[in-house]
């Protein structure tokens, strides 16, 4: 496919679809720069579709807060706008990824979760952050999925026949991969830095800028889920961790011990989650 075509197609989406209505008005309200966070809770709070997601989501294991978070109002407070907003479109994303490719809510929540662990093994202050990034970093099959499904179906199909990661069959028949496609989206829209690093070059972390260290987090925690077959992320393959990745991190067996724990413990969250 000519990369041109592929990306002016990227380039035109203004949203993402979705099943429930309130996340389209939600977005238009979080794009204003003026809005402060109670209007945020209050809109949330206003549906209690949304409310009972969320909630659920920041009580998981995927952001492993300590007691119970009760209200959206102290939910927010403890995200942060920047996460808050993340939060909202890791939602979106969880949606369509079940109408799109069964397994890979899944395994974007695996992912979530194994990175927060392996970012508070390294003590890291910004857990939450990297949570989302783990729960968007597959953003890009997404798209390429609702907008090009043929073409995304003979790209599974290929990787199955052929035995390669959907990485490689993605850049073989697009002529670029969605970890491209998903920093064009997360560049139009203007996600953090952090957050588009992460979606940009988490199967080549080495590449990262604005966060090198939360891309590497990413790397480790996609290819431990793949490893423990937690969801489906487009092939039945186990990539190989960048060693210069593995050597930034410097965990320990038992780092690693408890990073497949928190992967194991996810296992039916999403029926938890109420997807």
């Amino acid at each position: 496919m000519d990369i041109r075509i592929l990306r002016q197609k990227i380039e035109k989406i203004e949203m993402l679809p979705t099943v429930p209505d309130v996340i389209k008005r939600l977005a238009v309200i979080i794009g204003n720069p003026k809005i402060s966070l109670s209007e945020i809770s209050s809109f949330i709070s206003s549906d209690p579709i949304l409310t009972s997601r969320i909630l659920k989501m920041v009580n998981s294991a995927i952001f492993g807060f300590p007691g119970r978070i009760s209200s959206v109002t102290h939910a927010v407070t403890l995200l942060g706008f920047n996460v808050i907003k993340g939060l909202l479109m890791g939602v979106t994303v969880l949606d369509l990824m079940e109408t799109t490719m069964i397994g890979l809510r899944e395994h974007s929540i695996g992912c979530a979760a194994a990175a927060r662990t392996i970012a508070a093994r390294k003590g890291l202050k910004n857990t939450e952050d990297v949570s989302v990034a783990g729960l968007l970093h597959d953003l890009g099959k997404v798209i390429l999925l609702l907008q090009f499904p043929q073409d995304y179906g003979m790209v599974l199909k290929t990787a199955e026949r052929k035995g390669m990661l959907v990485y490689d069959a993605e850049q073989e028949h697009f002529s670029e991969s969605h970890a491209t496609v998903g920093l064009w989206l997360a560049e139009k829209w203007q996600f953090p830095k952090h957050l588009t690093d992460v979606i940009a070059f988490h199967h080549k972390p080495g590449l990262a800028k604005d966060a090198p260290m939360e891309t590497a987090i990413v790397h480790l925690a996609d290819i431990l889920t793949r490893g423990m077959g937690f969801g489906y992320a487009g092939d039945a393959l186990v990539p190989a961790v960048s060693p210069a990745a593995f050597e930034q991190l410097n965990l320990s067996e038992e780092d690693i011990r408890d990073v497949l724990r928190t992967i194991d413990s996810m296992k039916g969250m999403g029926d938890d989650l109420g997807w």
